[in-house]
């Protein structure tokens, strides 16, 4: 402390003393990644370890755990998806000459001849032809799903019974207009058949073989019957092999004629495509409307 002397008064008094200089805190200078380790490791100090040992944990237990998670549903799936894709089909290769066809809307397939040509528009599920001979032909018929309901060919009788109905079907079809046409017909042979089904299991089948002979007059305006001579227009063999799906009826008809063919080689054609012969069930849960 210093003494300050004032000359006109001659009084003395005492200086105050000094203030010790302020000193000026200097801001830290604090990088980000400092300063986010700082804040992270204070507020893990203050948690407690159990805790901070289970936060380091969860991640790993967490990702363990939506793999397994993941894992599970991918193969709840897979088995989900095979259990409703159907059991694969044996394939049965088709013998020389012949080309397989297979349909999966109405159910069915069969063996057919690889030169004969597939006629469009005929009226009938499938029709093919053989080029080289007119009146040889064969076609697929499907009763209507909403007409009689079929368990079995046994629905329409014994196989006589049957082929007398499938007969009158034929001469109601072959019916004509034009006059002096008369038609011979009769039942060749109508049997019970157990074949197999696309699977292997038994399958019964109806095989009908029929006659039938038309003859037709040149002069249908003669007066007299010495004036319309008839002649013999066509003599055909017609055959019907019947199975049954979805209770449905399914026909396989096959048609020859009767003259001037071997008769041994057609009955070999025949037995190849009525043995590959073979209706199957629908699955029509992949269908936006159901067929029967």
């Amino acid at each position: 402390m210093s003494v300050v002397c004032h000359r006109g008064t001659g009084l003395t008094a005492r200086a105050a003393p000094r203030a010790p200089p302020r000193r000026v805190a200097r801001p830290a200078i604090v990088t980000r990644g400092a300063a986010v380790d700082g804040a992270s490791s204070s507020s893990q100090d203050q948690q407690p370890r159990s805790q901070q040992h289970r936060q380091q944990r969860s991640p790993g237990l967490f990702g363990r755990r939506a793999l397994g998670a993941g894992a599970a549903l991918v193969a709840s799936t897979l088995l989900e998806s095979t259990a409703l894709v159907p059991p694969a089909r044996a394939f049965t290769r088709p013998p020389p000459g012949y080309r397989p066809f297979n349909d999966t809307i109405d159910g069915y397939k069969l063996f057919r001849p690889e030169d004969w040509i597939e006629v469009k528009g005929s009226g009938n599920d499938v029709f093919f032809r053989n080029p080289s001979s007119v009146e040889e032909n064969m076609f697929v018929s499907i009763s209507s799903p909403s007409s009689t309901k079929f368990a079995s060919p046994r629905d329409l009788g014994t196989p006589d019974e049957a082929a007398q109905k499938i007969l009158a079907q034929y001469l109601n079809e072959f019916m004509s207009s034009r006059l002096g046409v008369r038609r011979e017909s009769s039942v060749v042979s109508a049997r019970e058949r157990e074949g197999t089904d696309v699977d292997g299991e038994p399958m019964l089948f109806y095989d009908v073989e029929l006659r039938i002979k038309s003859y037709a007059a040149k002069n249908q305006y003669g007066l007299t019957e010495a004036d319309r001579p008839q002649f013999l227009e066509w003599d055909r063999t017609l055959s019907s092999t019947l199975g049954v799906a979805n209770n449905r009826l399914y026909e396989l008809r096959f048609q020859t004629s009767a003259l001037d063919v071997d008769e041994a080689e057609w009955r070999a054609r025949y037995g190849v495509i009525k043995d590959s012969f073979k209706p199957f069930d629908v699955d029509q849960s992949n269908l936006s409307f159901p067929l029967f």
